[in-house]
């Protein structure tokens, strides 16, 4: 038996979970905006180094086109993890909407309970006898139908007879 105060401990449950879980994506989104700048400074670093390289130094050409190599390493990662945790994101929100449907569920039924509890004894018997009035029109209709089928059955065997007995009375006619 799931009581008020169990959904409610459960949704209590469920709430912090998603807050936690939104602390997460913040602490998140902290780090995706210092990755941020931490690609806005090998930007500028490689901009220097850009135009160190044009004013005719070759020597430091392989440092810029290793920083090069790693501002895109660094995007690539960042569109991954961005990636990665709007999936996860999604997913999370999917599920805790699934569990907050099933809760809201849970709840409905717990008031359903309550109120019929609330009901006075002339109503709660009239509930009870139509839960009983339905199950007895199920049977009965199904009764029904197999009824129909065996009537069907005797009147195409009384058919047959009839006209098997029309034959023979016709037999002497014929001769």
């Amino acid at each position: 038996v799931v009581t008020r105060d169990d959904v409610e401990e459960s949704l209590k449950a469920v709430f912090q979970f998603v807050k936690d879980k939104e602390q997460l994506l913040q602490e998140l989104r902290s780090q995706i905006e210092e990755t941020k700048k931490r690609i806005s400074e090998k930007q500028r670093e490689r901009d220097y180094w850009l135009e160190y390289k044009n004013v005719g130094s070759k020597i430091h050409a392989e440092k810029i086109s290793s920083l090069e190599k790693d501002i895109a390493e660094v995007r690539y990662e960042l569109e991954r993890t961005e990636e990665y945790y709007r999936e996860a994101l999604k997913v999370m929100r999917e599920e805790n909407q699934k569990l907050f449907d099933r809760h809201m569920k849970l709840l409905s039924e717990e008031a359903l309970k309550s109120a019929v509890g609330y009901l006075d004894k002339n109503c709660r018997r009239e509930i009870e006898e139509n839960k009983w009035l339905k199950e007895e029109v199920k049977i009965y209709r199904k009764e029904e139908s197999d009824l129909k089928v065996s009537v069907q059955l005797l009147e195409e065997e009384n058919t047959s007879l009839v006209a098997k007995l029309i034959d023979i009375k016709l037999q002497p006619m014929r001769v």
